[in-house]
């Protein structure tokens, strides 16, 4: 088994340390760098170009938003390299924000699942495969916010609509995904304004509800395996 390298970024000194006897339990992770705050962290990604990078959501300088900030410029200068965020806050807003560029290599997880080292394992792997994990009480906060109607979700969408969410959820435009399916663009707006209205998401502005969708997608699929 491939050695996966690893980067952790923790302001709090007892989590971190806890966090980095996690990672460096594991046989196939290899802890490569640890930081306190936001411009650590991209020096340590910067030096050393990690696999995945496990990171708070809020740690210095502001304390608000860093682990996104990170996750954006890694995607930036190191698409490669995967984002496992933690977080104590059940916060779609987050989740939306961490999957703006496609949910490919990312994960959002409550820092509750941090105590169990089999969670926080299965995150980083199934990250550094590019893969993604979104804690399953974010999305339900966020179906439960997004309405209160009662929606079909998932289960009223046809084969093609199906075909496209999956495709969206790897973070592909409307021309790639027409591309993929050998369908039209015209073809692939037309199903995916269904796919948002079946899933009450019509009256959302475009990204969040791009975004929101896949959420959704990733969750159910997640609990079906």
């Amino acid at each position: 088994m491939a050695t996966i390298t690893v980067a952790l970024a923790e302001d709090h000194v007892l989590l971190r340390e806890g966090i980095s006897r996690l990672v460096s339990g594991n046989e196939d992770f290899e802890l490569v760098g640890v930081a306190s705050d936001l411009p650590q962290l991209l020096a340590v990604v910067a030096e050393q170009r990690p696999d995945v990078v496990v990171t708070d959501i809020r740690m210095p300088p502001t304390g608000t938003d860093e682990g996104i900030k990170a996750a954006a410029w890694i995607y930036q200068n190191y698409p490669h390299t995967g984002v496992v965020v933690l977080s104590q806050y059940v916060a779609p807003a987050y989740a939306v924000a961490l999957l703006e560029h496609g949910s490919a290599g990312r994960a959002y997880l409550l820092k509750e699942r941090v105590s169990s080292v089999d969670e926080l394992a299965r995150a980083i792997r199934t990250v550094a495969r590019g893969g993604s994990v979104i804690d399953p009480r974010v999305v339900d906060e966020l179906v439960r916010s997004r309405t209160s109607q009662r929606q079909p979700g998932l289960s009223a969408l046809t084969l093609r609509e199906s075909e496209i969410l999956a495709e969206m959820a790897q973070g592909k435009t409307n021309s790639a995904i027409a591309a993929t399916l050998f369908v039209t663009e015209r073809a692939v707006e037309k199903h995916t304004n269904s796919i948002f209205a079946k899933m009450g998401l019509s009256e959302e502005k475009d990204v969040n509800r791009r975004v929101k969708a896949v959420l959704v997608f990733l969750s159910q699929h997640e609990q079906a395996s």
